[in-house]
Parts: structure tokens; sequence; C-alpha cells
């Protein structure tokens, strides 16, 4: 059974962007007859915003995008995160690694997605430091797996990432290590996300393998860009979805996915112009 999931941070309100996400995410659960549930991304207290969450779910439910079951708080999830953990270093696969970021930076090799942690603590910190991150242990071997948009992906991480971190010097749980732990909790079979995500794919895979979890089929689609070229984000400012008129950010959001819309489109509510798209092809063309 398919089961899929729309995965927020309650960092401020959804923007035309992360609609694209909850869209293609939504419809491609719908057309397999599947699950879609939403998972509340709120591990990092220190980037919530109060009141972002409720936000979120009010606006999905004014878009029509009406989820399965109990929405999923990673803030509830904590104890999973912390006996994951625990196994991994329990194993010998996960360090503690007490390098600040300035020394990283000062020394490290810059990567595609920042710089490249070289190591140094594999094996034990350093004198006179003390180990408060903690770190997972790369192989030096490529990570594979077909994307159903983007096609073949391959990775080496340990070369192309590093030792990343699961558990941050401050004592939060790192995204990598949450989202793996919760996937596999709730089952999820299908991710359908954005584009800037797609290469945090194999981390993920990584630890899923060392945790003995099913690997979910992947989908990024592309993404919304602002004037600047950027994507559109709540960090650069996107504005607010509009609550009082949903119909014509939908169509924006449908129109950017790829779906010719009907003329009638503009007088059609949320629901049924999702349950318009259901009976159209998949501009995405996935699997």
């Amino acid at each position: 059974m398919y089961i899929g999931r729309f995965a927020p941070s309650p960092t401020g309100p959804l923007h035309v962007g992360s609609l694209v996400a909850a869209v293609a995410s939504f419809l491609d659960a719908r057309r397999h007859q599947g699950l879609w549930y939403v998972r509340m991304e709120d591990v990092d207290c220190l980037r919530e915003v109060p009141g972002a969450a409720d936000a979120i779910l009010r606006a999905l439910t004014v878009y029509g995008l009406q989820w399965d079951g109990s929405v999923l708080y990673q803030s509830q999830r904590l104890d999973a995160y912390a006996e994951a953990l625990a196994q991994l270093q329990q194993r010998g696969l996960a360090y503690a690694c007490g390098c600040s970021r300035r020394e990283i930076a000062a020394q490290a090799r810059q990567g595609a997605e920042g710089l490249i942690y070289p190591g140094w603590c594999r094996h034990g910190v350093k004198a006179g430091k003390l180990g408060r991150a903690i770190r997972v242990r790369t192989e030096d071997a490529p990570v594979h797996f077909r994307d159903r948009l983007q096609g073949e992906v391959v990775q080496c991480v340990s070369h192309e990432v590093g030792d990343f971190v699961l558990r941050r010097a401050d004592g939060l749980f790192a995204y990598q290590l949450a989202v793996v732990v919760d996937d596999a909790y709730q089952g999820i079979t299908h991710v359908v996300r954005g584009l800037d995500l797609l290469y945090n794919t194999p981390r993920q895979l990584y630890l899923q393998a060392l945790l003995g979890y099913a690997t979910p089929q992947y989908l990024h689609h592309p993404l919304v860009l602002g004037n600047d070229g950027r994507k559109l984000s709540k960090q650069h400012r996107a504005p607010a979805l509009c609550l009082e008129q949903p119909v014509p950010q939908l169509c924006q959001a449908l129109g950017f996915l790829g779906y010719r819309l009907p003329r009638e489109a503009a007088d059609m509510n949320p629901p049924t112009l999702l349950a318009w798209a259901l009976t159209q092809a998949d501009p995405l063309r996935s699997d």
C-alpha cells in the first residue's frame, strides 16, 4: 500500500513553493489510492515560530489538502531518536565529536552542500575537547538510488559530505536522523518533495541501511523560484498563502506542476479542483 507524507517545518506560514510540494505529494498519494500523512518537523525548537504549526494545518484545510490520521509532531518523538542514536553508538557506527564550526571551516574542503567534515574525531575526541555533537561513520562506497523524476542518483557520502551530524552540539537531533526514524515509524513508502532535498537522500538511504529500515521510493520535483532566481522560502520572506481566496494560488501551483487548467478552474473550489487534477494524466510522469 502507498503511504506518502508532507512534512513542513513550522518556521512560518506556507507559501506557493511549499504549496507545490504539498499538492504534488497529495495528488501522488491519491492517484495511487494511498494514504497521505502530515508530519510537523518541529524537532528544531530554536527555529520554530509560535503558532506556525496551527497556521500550516489551517492552510492545508483551506486548500482542500485533507490528510489521513493524526498529525505527527517530531517534538513528541525525541525518545525514538535517542533510541536509534544509542543503537548506532553501541554498534560503533556513531561517535562523539568535539570540533567547533570555526575549526572545521578553517580546514575542511567545500562540498556541493557545505563543508566536508574531515573525520578528526573518528578515533576519539582531541585532548582538551569535549565531545558534544554525535556523527555517523560513513563508508567510502557510493550510494545509488533511482529518483522517479530525476533518474539515477549516485553519491559517495564519505567523500562528498563526510561523517554527518546526528545530534547537534546543542543537544538537538539532526534532521537526517529524525526524518529517517519517522519515515520508518509511519511506514512511508513514497516521498515526494522538492529538488533542494535531492542530495540529502543518499544520507538518508545510508542511515536506513544502518538501522535496518525499508527504503521508500523518492520523487524530487522542480522548485518554485523567486524573481532573484532563488528558491521561494520562508527564510527569504516568501509571501504567505492567501486563505481568503485560495483558488488562484492553487491554480498557480497546479500550473507550475504542469497541469493545463480548464477555463472553469477559477470557478471551482479547492476540493473540486484537486479532484479534477486526479482525472488528468500526471504531468510529472511518475511511476
